[in-house]
C-alpha cells in the first residue's frame, strides 16, 4: 500500500492501493490508524452503495476512496453526516470545475456552466445540472458505523462515459459534462485523470471545514438547503427503509419537496396540503 503525497487537513495518511474489493472494507482494517485517514483505490472488485446497490466504476477512469473517522462513541457523531458529507463533496467538485476549466481554456459550452450547478440529491448523492436544470448522478456516499467509528465511501465518476443501460440516463461524469458542446475530449480525459487527486484534496478540506470549523457545524443546514436537488419542485417519494422498499411496494407520496429537517429527515408537502417528513425512502422524480 502507498502513501498519496497530498494535503490532508485532518493531519493523517492517505492511502493509495490500485485495486482492492472495496475501500470501505479496507479502511475496517486499517486498525490503530488515526481519526481523518483514507484509502483511496483505482478499482473496486465489490463496491457497494446504498441499500446494498454494488457501485459500478471502470478502473482507472473514477474515483473511489474511504475516510474513516474515529469520535469514541455513537453520541459523539455529528448530525447528519452523509448529508454534510454531500454538501463538501458537492462544493469541491464546484471548485475542481472551476479550477480544471480555468486551468485548460475549455472554450465555453455546458462544461463551462457545471462550475456554479452542482447539487445534493437526499440522502446521499450529488448530481450535475444540465443548461435545463436535469440533473444526473456523478457521485454517491455511503456511511457506516461501528459504535463510534465512521467509515464514509464516496465514488466519483471523473472520466468514465459507459454506464449500465439502467444507469445510462441518470449517471454522468465530469468528464463527460466538461466535454459537452466542444471536441476536445481526449484531452480532458486525459488531464482529468492527471488532477483527480487534486480533487480528493479539495473534498478533504470542504469536509474539514464543514466538520470542524464553528461556522460549518452552525449553518449546515442552511447551506444544504441552497444546494438541494429539487427543492420546491414536484417529486415522488416512497417512503421506507432500504430492505421495506425491496421487499414489497410501498405506496409512493406525491407532493412538492420543502426541504430538510433538523436531524437531516426530508420534509414533503403533499399534493393533499399536509406536510410530513420521513427519516428513510427512496426520492423520485415526476
Amino acid at each position: 500500500m502507498d502513501t498519496l503525497q497530498i494535503n490532508n487537513p485532518f493531519g493523517v495518511p492517505v492511502y493509495f492501493q490500485e485495486t482492492v474489493k472495496s475501500t470501505m472494507d479496507e479502511a475496517r482494517l486499517l486498525t490503530g490508524e488515526r481519526s481523518g485517514t483514507v484509502i483511496v483505490a483505482d478499482e473496486q472488485s465489490a463496491g457497494r452503495g446504498r441499500s446494498g446497490r454494488r457501485w459500478n466504476m471502470n478502473k482507472g477512469e473514477n474515483l473511489s476512496f474511504t475516510i474513516m473517522f474515529c469520535y469514541g462513541s455513537i453520541e459523539a457523531i455529528p448530525r447528519c453526516l452523509t448529508l454534510r458529507t454531500g454538501l463538501a463533496v458537492a462544493c469541491a467538485i464546484e471548485d475542481f470545475t472551476a479550477f480544471f476549466i480555468d486551468s485548460y481554456s475549455l472554450p465555453p459550452g455546458n462544461g463551462a456552466a457545471v462550475a456554479g450547478v452542482c447539487m445534493v440529491k437526499w440522502p446521499n448523492d450529488v448530481m450535475l445540472l444540465d443548461r435545463e436544470g436535469q440533473g444526473r448522478k456523478a457521485a454517491g456516499i455511503l456511511t457506516e458505523a461501528d459504535n463510534g467509528t465512521v467509515y464514509i465511501g464516496v465514488g466519483v465518476n471523473i472520466v468514465q462515459r459507459d454506464f449500465p443501460p439502467e444507469l445510462a440516463h441518470k449517471a454522468c461524469s465530469i468528464g463527460q459534462v466538461l466535454s459537452e458542446e466542444n471536441d476536445q475530449n481526449k484531452l480532458i480525459t486525459e488531464h482529468l485523470l492527471e488532477k483527480r487527486f487534486i480533487l480528493l484534496e479539495k473534498i478533504l478540506f470542504r469536509l474539514f471545514d464543514e466538520l470542524e470549523n464553528d461556522n460549518g457545524k452552525s449553518d449546515w443546514r442552511n447551506r444544504l438547503e441552497e444546494k438541494l436537488y429539487m427543492k420546491n419542485r414536484k417529486i415522488t417519494f416512497v417512503p421506507g427503509l432500504p430492505e421495506e422498499l425491496s421487499n414489497k411496494p410501498v405506496p409512493a407520496i406525491e407532493g412538492t419537496l420543502l426541504g430538510i429537517g433538523e436531524e437531516g429527515e426530508i420534509r414533503i408537502l403533499e399534493d393533499t396540503g399536509k406536510v410530513v417528513s420521513y427519516a428513510n425512502g427512496e426520492l423520485r422524480f415526476r
